[in-house]
């Protein structure tokens, strides 16, 4: 639960990501691998096992199964979450620790599963972290920034090339029921097309990089 007052509310923002700077993406990354037991119309039960791994780089041949099991001894941390719909950066959220063994075996056994490592580094006045996807969702990249209220007046990395906070297709219940290996081409395409967006109701952003008028 958050003790900045809004219960179980989390606050983020989270952007397509590309040309990630080589020095920002730690050495040791944690890695996680989840499966929904639930995931409709942004509603999900998630459960979520994850490690630290030193020097970690996955095999791109591996699909999501495959990495649990190849790393399953070193999981040190579960969870099984409960969340609501995005609006906006907010989202409920929900969380309860469980036994590392418990969770792995949960993961394995049922529910549409996502694999992940995830690199923090902070930036300014804000902890991001960045994801790099692995099994059907390589090779995205999704960058996301979180507070303890909402995310206001935010500086925006030059990497960070299009915001997908409201886009359901990006949330990870829905990468796991619809991998974005699957339909990355006609994503890109469509963002050649459009160009890049981002959310204008949350103050003002700046692309870092921008000089002020």
């Amino acid at each position: 639960m958050s003790d900045t007052g809004y219960g179980d509310f989390e606050f983020e923002r989270r952007f397509w990501a590309r040309d990630v700077p080589a020095d920002l993406l730690d050495a040791s990354p944690a890695l996680i691998v989840q499966s929904y037991v639930l995931a409709d119309a942004g509603f999900a039960i998630r459960v979520r096992v994850q490690a630290t791994v030193a020097g970690l780089v996955l095999d791109r041949g591996l699909d999501e199964l495959a990495i649990l099991d190849r790393y399953a001894d070193q999981m040190d941390f579960c969870a099984i979450t409960v969340k609501g719909p995005m609006n906006e950066g907010t989202r409920y959220e929900a969380e309860r620790e469980l036994d590392v063994s418990v969770g792995i075996e949960l993961v394995r056994r049922g529910g549409a599963r996502v694999a992940k490592t995830r690199h923090s580094v902070w930036l300014g006045d804000d902890g991001w972290v960045v994801d790099t996807f692995a099994g059907g969702n390589a090779p995205l990249m999704i960058a996301e920034v979180e507070r303890g209220g909402p995310v206001t007046d935010l500086t925006i990395p030059a990497f960070c090339v299009t915001e997908v906070t409201s886009d359901p297709r990006f949330s990870n219940d829905s990468l796991a029921g619809s991998p974005y290996g699957t339909w990355s081409a006609a994503y890109e395409a469509e963002l050649a097309a459009r160009g890049p967006r981002f959310l204008e109701s949350l103050g003002h952003n700046h692309r870092a990089g921008e000089t002020s008028d």
